[in-house]
């Protein structure tokens, strides 16, 4: 056990959760280790443990809630005032959105190659497989919600703290218009293009033998590919 004072212990575990926070450790939206599991972790008093959880909340890093633990901020949010609703029937915004698309989810690709533990590219290659068996049957909305789940678990295995934040509230609030560009698409083509597959199998091939830029340039050209679908259906 450490000799330090309390105070000391306490800033240098906050610090701690900081940088797991800061390189995607902890992603927002998820669950702190509770303080018992921390305190049994670092070998810290329970009291140490919670003022290094105090430290977060005041500094706005973190929200406890009663009997639910603490959850880490998307820290983005609340600099972000982007429209809702009302426009993701648009189809030069849904272009826009494509084109937003193609660049954060090609530099998401690019750091999970490098960074992704050996745990998250299993996720994400049972995720692939998930999704593949779902290709067919199922509704145009599952098919999105099941693409950006996809795509999520990309961007949190960049441990890149910005594409992460950004990409959960990009996702999040434009997920109208990301669906009305699948639903245009299956209505043209009357079933999910061919191309989209092989592209999910490309990227996920490249994460899987972590090679970066071939990742980015395959997750660049499958939204490029669907854009320009989205286009021609005009």
């Amino acid at each position: 056990m450490s000799t330090l004072k309390t105070d000391s212990l306490s800033a240098t575990l906050s610090e701690v959760l900081q940088e797991q926070i800061l390189f995607g450790d902890i992603c927002p939206g998820q669950k702190l280790p509770s303080q018992r599991s921390l305190s049994e972790s670092h070998q810290l008093s329970r009291a140490t443990v919670r003022e290094a959880i105090q430290d977060l909340e005041l500094k706005g890093i973190i929200e406890t809630y009663h009997g639910g633990g603490s959850v880490c901020r998307n820290l983005l949010e609340s600099h972000f005032d982007l429209p809702l609703e009302g426009i993701g029937d648009n189809i030069d915004f849904q272009i826009q959105v494509m084109e937003m698309r193609a660049a954060l989810e090609g530099e998401a690709a690019y750091y999970a190659s490098i960074r992704a533990t050996d745990e998250q590219l299993a996720k994400i290659g049972t995720e692939f497989e998930a999704m593949q068996a779902r290709d067919t049957g199922n509704t145009t909305l599952a098919k999105a919600k099941a693409d950006l789940r996809f795509h999520m678990m990309i961007a949190e295995a960049s441990h890149n703290l910005l594409v992460i934040s950004f990409s959960q509230i990009f996702y999040n609030r434009y997920f109208n218009a990301i669906y009305g560009v699948l639903d245009r698409t299956l209505k043209k083509f009357g079933r999910y293009p061919d191309g989209i597959s092989a592209q999910h199998l490309q990227i996920n091939q490249a994460l899987q033998t972590r090679q970066a830029d071939l990742a980015r340039r395959v997750a660049t050209e499958h939204i490029d590919f669907t854009r320009r679908l989205l286009i021609d259906s005009e």
